[in-house]
């Protein structure tokens, strides 16, 4: 089977596009199938986030490039900067993904964390679309199985 071991950036036509919801886009090696039905292993030296627009490398020199999958989200807004702020804090309190906006959070649409979010005085939206939250603190992309 062909592989993909790096990510690139191209601007020929890709030979596939592979759709990935957010927790799909991170990975280090599997078996991935375009939206075309082309097969290929992905096979990364380490893991990685994977981003919209990232093109996936392959032993022959052709690429697959990375879309976004669209998936249930929220927007959280705020009556102005500091309650935005303080919206914000409450968020990455409970170590949620986040994508942090100048007027306005996104996050995964959960019926719990929305009614929190109302509660702290926010405005709630359901939508549909590509999640691209903040990578982690210490580094680029995420974080997990940190201490405290």
């Amino acid at each position: 089977m062909i592989r993909a071991t790096r990510t690139t950036h191209s601007h020929d036509i890709p030979a596939g596009i592979v759709t990935l919801n957010y927790d799909d886009r991170f990975r280090r090696r599997i078996v991935m199938t375009c939206d075309n039905g082309f097969e290929f292993m992905l096979d990364l030296p380490k893991v990685i986030e994977l981003r919209d627009g990232d093109d996936l490398l392959l032993d022959d020199g052709r690429h697959v490039r990375v879309r976004a999958a669209a998936e249930s989200l929220m927007r959280a807004t705020a009556t102005d900067p500091h309650h935005l702020i303080r919206t914000a804090w409450h968020v990455g309190n409970r170590h949620l993904p986040c994508e942090i906006h100048a007027d306005h959070l996104i996050l995964r649409f959960d019926h719990v964390i929305a009614e929190m979010l109302k509660k702290l005085g926010a405005d709630v939206e359901k939508l549909d679309g590509p999640f691209n939250p903040e990578g982690g603190a210490y580094g680029q992309g995420r974080t997990h199985s940190h201490e405290h």
